[in-house]
């Protein structure tokens, strides 16, 4: 009796595995090199002077300064002169370095990982490898030219995503999905979820970085929530100009009654996060 259909599938995709197999294993020891991951931990080190720079803004926007109080507004700052320049190219190598790192960790490095853990792993860290090539792509837009402003960015994208038949829900899921990874963050830092990350956490010095971890990855939650709710409001009142991005979702809280003193406590949660990531850029487990 011949073959199935189904069984001469199995076999040719069970020789295009094994096929792939010694380019993945080539893969896995590329990225298990001490270099990759030196490079990783100097991105970790650049996100976290971003955060210390955006808590540094929202701080200053509540005691009633000016500043953009976001990613491109971090990067400018640390754009100026012919030092940034240098700062912002180094910032670019980082945070390419991270994104590889992170696309490691969801593609050749977790496959001896059970299978749930597997897909667990490729999700969030093929999402941050994503997100890191993104903030690599700013650094470089810095680098090479004048950069852009976020917050005419994220009005650009909500004017476009509104001009689709169905923009609204489009621009709602945006909204829901970035509020969704704000309660992650929430959720992360209340139930200590970062620890594993760390090594040292039985210490004095552990309890220290630990309090940083809870009130930065609150802090950042709360402000990434704020973000999906502008863009939530964004879609309801079909308003293309609104601002939506960090900057505008921070600048929004002054209009509150408390909101100054609300916003500085974000900038301090900021600052907080960007101390614990420093932290884990020297002695995360990687």
């Amino acid at each position: 009796m011949g073959d199935s259909a189904a069984d001469k599938l199995r076999r040719r995709a069970g020789r295009i595995q094994d096929g792939l197999e010694p380019v993945a294993d080539a893969a896995e020891e590329v990225s298990n090199t001490r270099a990759l991951d030196a490079v990783a931990r100097f991105g970790y080190a650049i996100t976290a002077l971003l955060h210390l720079l955006i808590g540094i803004v929202a701080i200053r926007l509540a005691l009633g300064g000016s500043g953009e109080a976001d990613t491109a507004g971090a990067i400018e700052t640390l754009a100026q002169g012919t030092p940034g320049r240098i700062a912002v190219w180094a910032g670019f190598i980082g945070c390419m370095g991270l994104a590889l790192w992170q696309l490691s960790e969801a593609t050749v490095r977790s496959r001896s990982l059970p299978r749930r853990t597997r897909l667990s792993k490729g999700f969030t860290s093929g999402a941050l490898s994503i997100v890191y090539t993104v903030l690599a792509l700013t650094f470089a837009n810095f680098a090479v030219g004048p950069g852009s402003d976020a917050s005419g960015a994220t009005i650009h994208f909500s004017a476009m995503a509104l001009n689709f038949p169905s923009g609204t829900f489009l621009l709602s899921g945006v909204g829901v999905a970035v509020a969704g990874v704000g309660v992650y963050f929430v959720i992360k830092g209340v139930l200590r979820k970062f620890r594993p990350e760390l090594t040292f956490l039985d210490s004095v010095r552990g309890s220290i970085i630990d309090a940083l971890g809870v009130l930065g990855h609150v802090a950042k939650g709360i402000a990434l929530i704020l973000v999906g709710v502008l863009f939530g409001v964004a879609a309801i009142q079909h308003n293309p100009g609104r601002p939506t991005g960090l900057d505008a979702s921070l600048k929004a809280l002054l209009e509150q009654p408390t909101g100054q003193y609300v916003l500085g406590v974000i900038g301090i949660g900021f600052i907080c996060h960007g101390i614990f990531g420093i932290v884990r850029a020297k002695y995360g487990r990687m």
